[in-house]
């Protein structure tokens, strides 16, 4: 099984910038991934989806405009750049691998069934 690693999180103002990484030990190549996040106290919610070949991306409407999601195929990484990061923001980010290859993006957790173990991000007002 695929296994991944997040780092890039931190402690930020608020409307300044963090780039997360994930990196997989294997091949990533035919499968969608995608960012997922957790505050404390909250259920896991999706955050930002990118298909496979790397041109079919989603996003959750409170990042939209603000958060960019990113592959390099040739790594096994995608990245997720965060801007005008808002206290709101604050939560452990998890990156996650689609369970099967070939097919879009997905919203919603249960697709996916490879989970790296978060990275903090913390945003300060």
């Amino acid at each position: 099984q695929v296994q991944l690693v997040e780092s890039g999180g931190g402690l930020v103002q608020a409307g300044g910038s963090l780039r997360l990484s994930c990196a997989a030990s294997g091949r990533t190549i035919l499968y969608a991934m995608g960012w997922f996040r957790q505050a404390p106290g909250k259920e896991r919610e999706f955050v930002a989806a990118i298909g496979w070949g790397g041109g079919n991306t989603l996003y959750t409407d409170s990042v939209r405009g603000r958060f960019t999601i990113s592959r390099d195929n040739a790594k096994n990484t995608v990245y997720l750049q965060m801007n005008s990061l808002k206290p709101e923001d604050t939560a452990l980010y998890y990156c996650a691998l689609k369970k099967t290859k070939l097919t879009d993006p997905a919203y919603e957790p249960r697709e996916y069934d490879s989970w790296g173990q978060g990275t903090q991000v913390t945003v300060s007002s």
